[in-house]
């Protein structure tokens, strides 16, 4: 038996469990012949659009293989520049769990041909070397980090650069992946989108020039360069989209929103999701075409950006018990973790959308706050209500370091987050009672200096640069503060 691939947009490439053959590039349009003993026996039998969802499950890492060719990663020929479309996706059907993995590799797959590039080479370089676009830098990694000398700043050495202000509690804010914009949320329901230059340039400006601006030039230079209003209810969770001008929100009004900020007028959504809970925290995939949403509700959602289909997983028993308090992909998109008020954190495949390891009780029972990944995708940074953050190995399933002494008066009221600085080197931590923030070395979990926030309520959110010594601070006192590493002066 014969089974007759046509070439859609790409080169034909068929990959089983065991075999990978790669046809030699065609027309697009043409078909190939492909014999029983081409394939492995058993795929022989299988239709070809098995053979096709095999091929796409089969490699869950091949979008994003920074090692080019191996067991499960491939190099890939994407069409001509003039090939703007996608390769044809097949269709889903809710009872095919798979059905969400292809789609997401699929996505990852035609990055390159979404780019439009036309020198095959380099685009092989594009599609495997992605990875490095998306994750910079290597971060903590404990197995070769014994000697390492720390070079950025401690949380001790940044000082308050600029002050934004809400009409009500700030709760929730992020950064661009290139960190040159944060985007804040609160209470009254509104989203500002600030430039960290110009809240840097406008710390720097003496007195007197601030007070001689003309209203036209104050308006050009000012850091708050969108101000959104689409919500009713308040804001609970951002995330930039990581390559168009697209800001996502939720929020407490069963909402997930998604705003073009490229456009200055631009006030109100262009396109909505209607939730049935309250949205807790979302996550874009690296590709930005998908988005996990975590709810009230303990069923994690997965949503195609393009269409607005909604993917779960196909067992019950992978879901939350309780309200999802945090979600996040990692760098290379083949995992995305999630925690609970459940007390757990929860390891997602990022192409089954099946739960691999689960973390019970990761904070003595309480309710986890916030879970990461670090850059290099080996660790997971967790928080929780006891006043407690966590790294975790993943391969092992093992805490290996514990930051304690935040919290001391007790264990907090209010989710907040533990995050890392833009290097990694030092753990961050917002304290509840004293509305100071803690700092520890990552590696060793020194304590370091505490850092007053100046904040005259509760501190929310943290949020620090991927790229550069800077932090945003958000509260109840409607404050949002933009702080930078202090500048030494004699």
């Amino acid at each position: 038996m014969n089974l007759n691939v046509q070439v859609l947009s790409w080169p034909a490439i068929y990959i089983s469990k065991y075999t990978l053959t790669c046809f030699p590039p065609l027309p697009v349009g043409k078909s190939v012949e492909v014999s029983p003993s081409t394939l492995h026996e058993t795929d022989a039998k299988r239709s070809p659009c098995c053979m096709w969802r095999l091929m796409m499950f089969h490699i869950p890492r091949a979008s994003f293989c920074s090692r080019g060719l191996d067991c499960q990663g491939l190099c890939l020929w994407p069409p001509p520049s003039s090939h703007r479309t996608r390769p044809l996706l097949p269709p889903l059907t809710g009872g095919e769990p798979m059905g969400m993995g292809t789609h997401v590799i699929l996505s990852g797959l035609c990055l390159a041909a979404h780019h439009g590039m036309e020198n095959d080479d380099s685009a092989v370089q594009y599609a495997i070397g992605r990875s490095d676009t998306v994750a910079p830098g290597v971060g903590i990694d404990l197995e070769f980090d014994a000697d390492v000398q720390t070079m950025s700043p401690e949380a001790s050495e940044y000082e308050t650069c600029y002050v934004t202000s809400h009409k009500g509690p700030c709760r929730v804010a992020t950064y661009s992946r290139d960190g040159q914009l944060i985007a804040t949320g609160s209470a009254d329901a509104s989203i500002k989108i600030l430039d960290t230059e110009r809240m840097l340039a406008k710390s720097a400006m003496p007195i007197e020039v601030m007070m001689n601006e003309t209203a036209q030039q104050n308006m050009e230079n000012h850091p708050v360069i969108r101000t959104l209003y689409d919500h009713v209810d308040e804001v609970t969770c951002l995330a930039f989209h990581p390559t168009e001008q697209i800001l996502a929100s939720g929020s407490r009004d069963y909402t997930l929103k998604l705003f073009d900020y490229s456009k200055p007028s631009a006030k109100r959504a262009f396109k909505y999701i209607q939730e049935a809970e309250m949205l807790r925290s979302i996550s874009f995939h690296p590709s930005g075409d998908f988005l996990l949403v975590g709810t009230q509700h303990p069923t994690l959602r997965l949503y195609d950006v393009n269409t607005f289909q909604c993917f779960v997983s196909c067992n019950p028993l992978d879901q939350h018990t309780d309200t999802i308090s945090g979600v996040s992909y990692n760098p290379t998109a083949n995992s995305y973790v999630t925690c609970s008020k459940d007390g757990s954190i929860k390891l997602w495949d990022g192409v089954s959308n099946r739960c691999v390891t689960t973390f019970d009780k990761a904070h003595d029972g309480t309710e986890v706050c916030s879970a990461i990944f670090t850059k290099n995708s080996k660790y997971i940074l967790s928080s929780g209500k006891d006043s407690v953050v966590k790294l975790w190995e993943i391969s092992t399933g093992r805490m290996l370091v514990k930051y304690t002494g935040a919290g001391l008066s007790g264990r907090q009221m209010h989710r907040t987050q533990g995050v890392f600085n833009h290097t990694e080197d030092y753990v961050l931590l917002p304290d509840e009672r004293t509305i100071s923030l803690c700092c520890w070395d990552s590696r060793t979990a020194e304590r370091k200096n505490l850092l007053s926030l100046g904040h005259n309520n509760i501190v929310r959110c943290i949020v620090h640069s991927p790229t550069n010594p800077g932090f945003m601070t958000c509260s109840d006192d409607f404050r949002a503060r933009f702080w930078y590493r202090r500048t030494t002066t004699d």
